[in-house]
Order: C-alpha cells, then structure tokens, then sequence
C-alpha cells in the first residue's frame, strides 16, 4: 500500500487532514486472527484425541481421550502464549507458527506423562490412544494453521503491521506494504517547543504500528525524542549501522555501542558441532584406515619424499593451523604459499597426486585436523594465504573475505557442494565461493551440515579437481 502524500500540498483543514492520514486500525483485526488461532488449536486438540481414541477403542476410548485433551490443553495454551505461538511473527509467517506450536504441544505432552507417572506410576493407560492422539492433534493444529492462513491475509492484507515512512529529506527507504508521506509537503516538523507541530504528528501516527523516518543527521535527535512519546515503534535511519554491519546496540554510560560482531553458534550449538564432528571424523578414521594406509604408501613409493604436505592457513578467529593432505606433488616442487593453484596439465603432480586429486582422497588426512579440534566437517573451506584470484589476493578482491573465519574451517561447504571450488583464475570464482560460505553463517542448523555431507559425496570427483 503506497500512497502519494508526496504529491499532496500542506493541507489546512483539521477533518480533511485526519480523513485522508488516519490508517485504519489492524490492531483489532490482529486479534481476531489470534483468537481464531486459539480456537483452532483447542478444537484440533479435542478433535485429535477424541478420534483417535473413538478409532482404537470405540465410546470408551472417544471419553478417554477427551480426558487427554483436557489435561494437555492447559499446559499447551500456556507454553504457546510464552513461546510466540500467537505473535505478529506467527501470523506474518505461518510456518513459523506451525513449527512453535509443535514444540509446545511436544512439551505438553512431556509434562502430562512425567506428571501422571508420578502421580500414578501404575495406572492404566492407553499408550497407543494417547501417543496417537498427540500424534493426530498435531497434524490437525498443522492443516488448520494452514487453513487460516488465507483469513489472516483477508483480516490484515499483505502486512499485520500497519507501517509507515515519513520522508524529511534523507535516504530513499523502501519497505514492502509501508505507506509513505513527505514531512515537507504534510507540514510534519519535529519541534519540541511546538504542541501543535507534535499533535500534527500524533495524528499522522495514530492506528501506526512501527515508523522508519529518513532524515539528515541533524534532525535525527530531534525525531527521535518526538517518537518516545508517540507510543509507536519508532526508528530513525541511519546509513552507518549498514556500512558497520551492526547487529544491535546498547547504551553504557553516555556512550552508545553498536554490536558489529558475534560468533555465528552459541555454546550449545557449538558443542553439538563438536560432537558430530568428533563422532563422524573418529568413525570414518576407524572405516577408512586401510584407505588411508594404502595412499601413504603409494605416496611413498612414488618418490620417496614424505607422506604428507603440510600447509598453514588461516582458521577460526583469523589464527593461523597446519592443514595436512596427501602429498600429490613432486616433493621439489610443492608450493608452500599455495600462491600458484593447480591447474588441468599442472607438471608439478605426481601419477599417485593426479588420482587421489580426482577422488579427493588427498583430503582425508584432514579428518584428523577435525579430531584435533582445528577444522570442521563441514565450514568455509581454508585457503593459503598467498591464493589469488586472477592477479589479487583473496582479501583485495572482498574484504568481507574475512567473515568467513568466525568458524572453523570445514572439509566441505556450502560453496563445494554448489560446484564452486578448483582453481581461482577470475575473480568471480572467489566471489561466488565467498557468498556461499556467508550464506553458510548465517543460518547454521546441524541437519544443514548432515545434507552437505551428504550431498559432498556426489562431487567427491569431479572435473575441477587437478
């Protein structure tokens, strides 16, 4: 919804300037569409138990599973409210909704049987209606939420949030569905000392749920004070949070800090990193050790040099690791740097170098980088600090180049499984294996890293490997 205040001159009548500004409300029609999420939830519920236990056990298993639901309904309209089941989030993004009232529900259950075993450790309940009944009332909050997806966007349109932006002369701001006015042409000035400049501004914002006001920087003080009092979220642009990339701020003191770097995993997360990756890596070294003992001896034969090629780059935290591979070049002419990448007739590999290259074997030595705790399965693949990219060092190219290090460098990524890897004779190469890891950061999830492996094992040869 985009109107053309721009083009509207200051207008001077008080009925015409409310008729044409005020928004009408969403914040009734909002909850509407919550309450019919309530609804469908407490009749999916009933509606689960209540059949599945009719389906098992007739009239006495229909009364049996309208107790479940009596007892599951409570806890799970208690849990949905405090995780967000029925929030502007939830009706902006219905999947969203689903999947936080699946969790609710699966905590329901949980607090149900933990209670009634100790309660009644030995009574007689059926198992099978009531794991069912969770089950079906499950898949019936899921069709229902479904359902109404299309009376939320008859209730509320494209946006449950009635937003707008108010020009004063700064940066051009888009945001879908958002109305937009000019301050020059509605007369909108920020003045403190003026009542009746602030009301003109009340009356712009009333029914407003969030306003963005794109300003000079010497008005932004100004706007901002106005919006404290406005009872509406206000926010007022400012190009250099983008140029800074922060992801929040606070207020210490009388100074203001913008948060411009996180680590991408918390605790948890990390530690169940951990844990697959040590369970994985410690498994595969045990499934391929006779892989592994044969390639070092042909290796070995090969040209009497060592087994292994040993090369520092850059890991987690910008820190500096010795990465280990089999050794696929002839020994005198192995490249420390990695500043020349190898290429299709490359004289300096070896017979054994050109095969183990094809199939990737000279990567499993890195397994044991990962028991070591110095790589990843599964990251942004580490590159030798001399690697160029047409005739530019990778960070000339991209200084974004270095985000990549708030994690531990992988065996594979994102960017390999997309096809992008082998020599780096442009720089789109590295451009677009660098938007694959950033991609790769921003939304980490275990099941992510399981599908790369996974999908790492159709391309573990292919036509870019020299």
């Amino acid at each position: 919804m985009n109107v053309p205040f721009a083009a509207e001159p200051i207008l001077k009548e008080q009925s015409d300037f409310d008729d044409l500004l005020v928004a009408p409300s969403r914040e009734r029609r909002r909850l509407q569409c919550y309450l019919a999420l309530v609804v469908a939830d407490v009749c999916a519920i009933f509606v689960g138990f209540a059949a599945t236990g009719y389906l098992l056990a007739g009239g006495f298993g229909l009364g049996e599973g309208l107790v479940h639901a009596q007892l599951i309904l409570p806890i799970y309209l208690t849990l949905a409210l405090y995780n967000g089941s029925y929030s502007t989030t939830t009706l902006q993004e219905g999947w969203t909704g689903i999947f936080r009232a699946m969790v609710a529900i699966m905590i329901a259950v949980v607090v149900v049987v933990f209670v009634q075993f100790l309660i009644r450790p030995d009574s007689d309940v059926s198992r099978m209606g009531f794991n069912g009944g969770a089950i079906c009332a499950m898949l019936v909050i899921s069709w229902a939420r479904l359902q109404l997806r299309s009376f939320v966007r008859w209730r509320c349109g494209e946006s449950v949030l009635n937003e707008l932006i108010i020009d004063d002369g700064g940066p051009q701001v888009n945001l879908r569905g958002a109305i937009r006015i000019s301050a020059a042409a509605m007369g909108l000035r920020p003045n403190l000392n003026d009542p009746h400049a602030l009301d003109r501004i009340g009356l712009i914002l009333r029914n407003i749920d969030r306003v963005v006001v794109s300003c000079p920087s010497g008005r932004r003080v100004e706007w901002a004070m106005m919006l404290k009092g406005a009872n509406v979220d206000g926010e007022v642009l400012d190009d250099e949070v983008a140029r800074l990339g922060a992801q929040g701020a606070r207020v210490v003191g009388k100074h203001g800090l913008l948060l411009v770097s996180a680590g991408p995993l918390g605790l948890r997360d990390r530690a169940i990193k951990r844990m697959f990756d040590v369970a994985f890596a410690g498994g595969a070294v045990l499934a391929l050790s006779p892989l592994l003992i044969a390639v070092a001896l042909a290796v070995k034969v090969q040209d009497g040099g060592p087994v292994f090629f040993t090369q520092r780059r850059m890991g987690r935290g910008n820190r500096f690791f010795n990465m280990y591979k089999f050794r696929s070049m002839t020994q005198s002419l192995g490249d420390a740097t990695g500043s020349v990448s190898a290429s299709k007739d490359d004289k300096r590999i070896t017979r054994v170098g050109r095969f183990i290259r094809k199939t990737s074997i000279d990567e499993l030595p890195q397994l044991f980088n990962v028991l070591l705790g110095d790589m990843s399965l599964v990251g942004p693949r580490p590159h030798a600090t001399g690697s160029l990219a047409g005739d530019k060092l990778f960070w000339e190219v991209d200084l974004r180049y270095w985000q990549r290090h708030s994690l531990k460098p992988g065996l594979s990524g994102l960017a390999q499984v997309r096809g992008f890897r082998g020599a780096t004779d442009h720089e789109s190469d590295l451009v677009n294996r660098l938007q694959a890891d950033l991609e790769y950061l921003e939304g980490w999830t275990i099941m992510r890293d399981i599908q790369i492996i996974l999908l790492t094992m159709r391309v573990l040869v292919h036509d870019r490997a020299f």
